[in-house]
């Protein structure tokens, strides 16, 4: 029988991210993400909104830069794979359970100024860290007023100053 156990999340952190290591030197940090959802109740008539929290675990280099550069409040998509740990309560002695999510896959998204720190692929701007940098023969127009577009330009062409389609960071 076939099985696939992937997750893929994108919220917020719930707390700053603490790097513990194993005697053997491989880095983890566990992660708490707040991920919402926001739906309309047709029966209340009102827009609702609902809260869960799920515990993340990173290992080795992904846990290091979950360390240097997210902090709590800060955007963050995780890809990882859902895992149960199993336990007996030392004061109760009932078995205990707990799924959580291990990381293999972290993205942050958001810019600086989102969650209070950090930084996001090489750019701080709020459009996820892309920089609009022209490529090597691609000049840039400054200061020129904008085209007139003729009836047979589509809404579907880009608009000028935007990045081609191949630079798009997601």
């Amino acid at each position: 029988m076939a099985s696939f156990n992937k997750v893929i999340l994108m919220g917020n952190l719930t707390r700053d991210p603490q790097v513990r290591y194993t005697p053997s030197g491989t880095a983890v940090t566990e992660l708490g993400l707040a991920v919402n959802r926001v739906w309309f109740d047709k029966q209340s008539n009102q827009k609702k909104e609902d809260t869960t929290f799920v515990d993340v675990t990173l290992w080795g280099r992904q846990a290091e830069v979950a360390g240097e550069y997210l902090s709590k409040g800060r955007s963050v998509l995780i890809e990882g794979r859902l895992q149960l740990d199993q336990w007996d309560d030392k004061e109760t002695g009932q078995k205990r359970s707990k799924l959580k999510v291990v990381g293999e896959n972290m993205t942050m998204t958001g810019g600086r100024s989102d969650g209070g720190g950090g930084g996001s692929r090489g750019g701080g701007n709020q459009q996820g860290g892309y920089q609009n940098q022209p490529k090597q023969g691609f000049q840039k127009q400054q200061d020129q007023p904008p085209q007139q577009s003729s009836s047979a330009d589509s809404f579907y062409d880009t608009p000028a100053g935007s990045p081609p389609d191949d630079e798009v960071p997601f």
